[in-house]
């Protein structure tokens, strides 16, 4: 059997996320599409909308055959390690080719790209150094450098756009990891990675869908922008926890947190860097909320997303020397199958490159030990009385 893999989020599932699925068995032709899914927390250094059990049923009812779990160290990293983990792992399960959404739409810009880097490597780094040096951001250093190398753009990627820049990076994994998976990619549609609900628009952003409800709107009243499975999964949830996760959610814990940490070990935690902890430690002593806290913090040195990343840190634990001791994922932890994702692991499990994990019993080393911590402080930070429920939860079955 033949499978075509993506790396996804689903926070929540949608209908431009139908849409990839969609044409990504059509373009590659696989008889099974494979997500990687991130856990309970996020690449821009967010909890998770709704849980990864609550993901895995939407994307399961939406065709979906098999969802596996892309562990919290690559789940919550900048993107190029997201997408390391995300593409060895895809590699590991025996994926024929992979692939992404993109404002581009087409994958030789990428190819197109990543050769230009390649061999301008050098000059490209010492645009980025010298970028960083004028104090701006290093996303916005990074971008000022490519600027320089490919001129008006023509006939490259446009790596300003969000989709691109970690379209892009899978790429760049797969070529450096020595991947023999195809790369492709299907042209976005509808809203942007960022953009607000537009009425009439049947396709909205996951971040648009997120902020309407955490503005009063209903699941129901949302209903329009996903798939029909993927109402009844976040009615469920909501009905267990009583709301969705965000970080106005967690802010109590997480303040709690910095003051009882102080700035002397707030450095400890990963991608803490040049003071900044003084900055979270005065600004948590002041902001009685998540808003007013990120907005004291965030800089034009630091943006949100890396802020972010930062807290989530902080809030489960994650220390630089734990970042610092992981270099590849060991396992595969399986969160779901269809029937077809099924008869496909039966078929191909002598030729699976990692263990197969099913359950959090299994999970015996440092990664998976951290997968399962997680999860445990993200259950606190939605007030679920069942921390134990990444050990009771089985993997979803749609036959």
């Amino acid at each position: 059997m033949k499978a075509v893999g993506v790396i996804v989020e689903y926070n929540p599932f949608h209908n431009g996320h139908l849409h990839h699925a969609q044409q990504a068995r059509a373009e590659s032709g696989a008889d099974l599409v494979i997500a990687v899914m991130s856990g309970q927390f996020l690449q821009r250094g967010e909890p998770a909308f709704a849980d990864k059990w609550t993901r895995t049923q939407m994307a399961l009812d939406a065709g979906i055959d098999l969802v596996i779990e892309l562990p919290y160290v690559y789940a919550t990293a900048q993107a190029s390690d997201f997408a390391k983990g995300g593409i060895a792992l895809l590699e590991a399960i025996g994926c024929s080719s992979f692939c992404f959404g993109s404002e581009q739409g087409s994958i030789a810009p990428f190819l197109n790209s990543r050769e230009l880097l390649t061999e301008r490597s050098a000059e490209y780094q010492h645009l980025i150094h010298e970028a960083v040096q004028t104090g701006i951001s290093y996303p916005k250093a990074l971008n000022n450098a490519y600027l320089s190398l490919t001129g008006n753009g023509a006939g490259f990627a446009d790596l300003t756009q969000p989709n691109n820049i970690l379209g892009f990076h899978y790429l760049e994994a797969a070529q450096n990891s020595g991947s023999s998976m195809k790369p492709l990619t299907i042209q976005r549609i509808g809203a942007n990675y960022h953009d607000p609900i537009r009425a009439g628009l049947p396709i909205a952003s996951a971040t648009g869908i997120r902020e309407a409800f955490f503005k009063g709107e209903s699941v129901d009243e949302l209903s329009s922008y996903m798939p029909e499975s993927s109402i009844l999964p976040l009615k469920n949830m909501e009905q267990e926890y009583g709301t969705f996760g965000s970080w106005e959610q967690f802010y109590p814990l997480l303040r709690f947190t910095v003051l009882r940490e102080g700035p002397a070990n707030l450095k400890r935690f990963a991608e803490i860097t040049e003071g900044i902890e003084n900055l979270i430690y005065q600004s948590a002593k002041t902001a009685n909320d998540f808003e007013s806290f990120i907005s004291l913090v965030k800089s034009k040195r630091f943006t949100r997303t890396r802020i972010q990343r930062m807290l989530t840190h902080i809030y489960t634990g994650f220390t630089w020397q734990l970042l610092r001791s992981f270099e590849a994922p060991g396992y595969i932890r399986l969160l779901g199958m269809s029937a077809t994702g099924r008869s496909y692991l039966n078929q191909t499990k002598k030729n699976i490159k990692l263990p197969l994990v099913s359950r959090a019993a299994e999970l015996h080393d440092e990664m998976g030990k951290l997968d399962i911590h997680a999860t445990a402080m993200y259950l606190q930070g939605m007030g679920s009385a069942d921390l134990k429920k990444e050990f009771t939860t089985p993997p979803i079955y749609r036959g």
